[in-house]
């Protein structure tokens, strides 16, 4: 079993990196292999809304989300970590989100995700509805931990002061392995994931 850890931070090795880290460590001690991927500093485009990916089974602009997305459709959980900007996610992890999802939703699903981020003092909560949503409509069971999955501080030696946070990044590593594990006994039980019916869309203006 493997999860993915997205940094989508503009820093490579922040506040970021350190909660994901923090993570990814409690994860391989768990039995369950880990890898970190950022997202690094070039531009990353918004969606066009071109519906271009229904066809070709990928986006039409190739960056990061095309290289990252076999990797992240193959990985067992997810995990998307963000700072905080303006009270959201940074705009990076958005636009990642954005089309990731939209191109690739149907093989996302089923997999155990969640989020979580790095602020200086506020607005992570509000972060955090932002990024839940991409999961809470893609069938994705949303792992959580003991608090709000955020870390404190504005460098990573002051995220190392901030105890409770990184207590709570273990705590989402344990419950996340120990979602995969009960997932992977299910399966070898006969238990899957549900069959989905065919999607209606209800339009209130016609």
């Amino acid at each position: 079993m493997k999860v993915i850890l997205i940094n989508g931070s503009p820093h490579e090795n922040g506040c970021t990196a350190r909660a994901l880290k923090e993570i990814s460590d409690t994860l391989e001690r768990e039995g369950i292999e880990s890898q970190i991927l950022w997202l690094g500093t070039d531009a990353i485009s918004g969606c066009r809304g071109c519906g271009a990916c229904a066809k070709l089974g990928k986006c039409v602009i190739n960056d990061k989300v095309n290289e990252y997305a076999p990797l992240i459709c193959e990985a067992d959980g997810l995990v998307f970590g963000s700072p905080v900007h303006y009270a959201a996610p940074s705009g990076a992890i958005c636009a990642f989100m954005d089309r990731l999802f939209y191109s690739s939703s149907k093989k996302l699903a089923g997999k155990p995700a969640c989020a979580v981020f790095s602020c200086r003092r506020g607005g992570a909560s509000a972060s955090f509805d932002v990024l839940n949503k991409y999961f809470t409509i893609s069938s994705m069971p949303i792992v959580s931990g003991q608090y709000w999955n955020m870390v404190h501080g504005q460098t990573p030696e002051q995220v190392e002061q901030d105890g409770e946070g990184l207590q709570i990044m273990r705590s989402l590593g344990k419950n996340m392995a120990w979602l995969l594990k009960c997932i992977e006994a299910g399966r070898k039980n006969g238990i899957d994931f549900p069959e989905k019916e065919t999607p209606i869309r209800t339009n209130f203006i016609r």
